[in-house]
């Protein structure tokens, strides 16, 4: 049996597992796949780097990634190295080639995954990318193949596992996010610049993979509205438990209708958006705690849907590498390619104040009579409706805490805004939306 060649860009956590699973499941995929998986090159960026005791002859690896993907004996270039460039000249290089390309790089979809989906139609290439989002679960491939007959109309993760963690210890603990962000990174959950997780960087952009993939609509990073958790406080943790509630980073995905002024009729459009949210402890979400992933899906004929496991860590994503590996493999060998690209409904993509939602709101006011007639009036004067109020503490210290109906996020951020040049109000002190209800 002639073997199928890879060519692995990247050899860092990822990539090293990846080679790994290679080499102690080769039989075993030999058997899945019909054909034998030869590795032909490995480009690095340092050559000396100690790699323990990697199971790959030292001779293949190369820092030419470009040169790695023209060779004429590599079929398949799997992509673990991350960023936008270089690697999308070298992905794109490949796809026009003919070479199907494996992915990890959830930043490079969520930037320009257009580019890559026409260079693989061009080169009639597979391009899969099940490990770009939530590690080790699969998601991306039961979106497109399992419920490909269905109509999607909700998507709501928990697809960053550091903040995931540093959320779940705040609620378990009391902990600020301060503290818990020290205990994240001394247990290798954070990274020494947490930045991309913590501002929601990087859930923005496997929301934007996931709204593409469920509703069949390009979308990109830039798309999402994006929150991180950064403001969430101890306060706020404390006022979810009241509520019977938990505070997690949500991604969400909504399909629904919207009256178009310009059409004259409802218009079918896509929400897309990252933020801190407070939801029920009865949610299916709300038990997802440490480091894991969890995806709640909605559709219309299936019903609810849930993924969950590891997010994260080498040997997890390599999993879902390998799984690629394999349908790109047998593809290859039976001469077919998968469909690359569904963006046929090319739905509008709605701005985070067409949303609707609702908010809890924490107020320090000053304790004297009619402050809450004058609070309530500013809710009024935007339509937005109440439905519970709470006020604790006396004096300088007296605090109201607001809960709405649903509205417009547009009308629920008028009245915040509002509420900050009230004389009354001495400080808006914490704003979260509550979802999964």
């Amino acid at each position: 049996m002639n073997p199928v060649r890879i060519a692995l860009l990247g050899c860092g956590t990822v990539g090293a597992e990846v080679v790994r699973l290679l080499h102690d499941q080769a039989a075993d995929l030999t058997a899945r796949i019909g054909a034998p998986l030869q590795l032909v090159g490995v480009a690095v960026r340092r050559l000396a780097r100690d790699r323990g005791d990697l199971p790959v002859d030292p001779a293949l690896f190369t820092t030419d990634a470009l040169d790695l993907v023209k060779r004429d004996d590599v079929d398949i270039v799997v992509e673990v190295v991350g960023g936008i460039e270089p690697a999308r000249t070298w992905l794109v290089e490949a796809l026009r080639r003919g070479k199907s390309v494996v992915t990890a790089n959830k930043a490079l979809l969520a930037e320009d995954g257009p580019t890559l989906h026409a260079a693989a139609l061009d080169g009639r290439a597979d391009l899969y990318y099940e490990a770009s989002v939530a590690g080790a679960i699969p998601l991306l491939r039961p979106l497109r193949e399992s419920l490909h007959g269905d109509r999607i109309t909700r998507v709501t993760g928990i697809v960053n596992g550091t903040t995931n963690f540093i959320l779940s210890s705040m609620d378990e603990t009391g902990a600020g996010f301060s503290e818990a962000l020290d205990e994240a990174t001394a247990l290798g959950y954070a990274e020494a610049d947490p930045t991309a997780d913590v501002e929601g960087f990087d859930a923005a952009a496997k929301a934007a993979i996931l709204a593409s993939r469920a509703f069949h609509t390009r979308g990109r990073a830039a798309d999402v509205h994006r929150e991180g958790i950064i403001e969430v406080s101890a306060a706020d943790m404390a006022g979810a438990k009241a509520m019977g509630c938990t505070i997690k980073l949500l991604c969400i995905a909504e399909r629904s209708e919207a009256w178009d002024a310009a059409a004259e009729s409802p218009v079918d459009g896509v929400s897309v958006r990252v933020h801190p949210a407070m939801i029920p402890r009865t949610h299916p979400l709300a038990s997802v705690g440490g480091a894991f992933n969890a995806v709640f899906v909605e559709a219309e004929a299936a019903g609810q849907l849930m993924f969950y496991g590891q997010g994260a860590g080498g040997a997890p994503t390599a999993s879902a590498v390998l799984g690629d590996i394999v349908a790109v493999a047998r593809n290859r060998l039976a001469g077919v390619r998968a469909s690359s690209e569904s963006a046929y409904a090319d739905l509008r993509i709605r701005a985070i104040g067409e949303v609707t939602t609702r908010y809890h709101i924490s107020l320090d006011v000053a304790d004297r009579a009619g402050v809450l007639a004058a609070v309530a009036g500013v809710f009024a004067g935007h339509g937005v409706s109440i439905a519970t109020v709470h006020q604790s503490g006396r004096g300088n210290e007296a605090v109201l805490v607001i809960v709405t109906h649903r509205a417009p996020d547009a009308a629920l951020a008028a009245t915040v805004a509002e509420l900050r040049t009230l004389d009354i109000v001495r400080s808006v002190a914490s704003v979260l939306r509550v979802e999964g209800e």
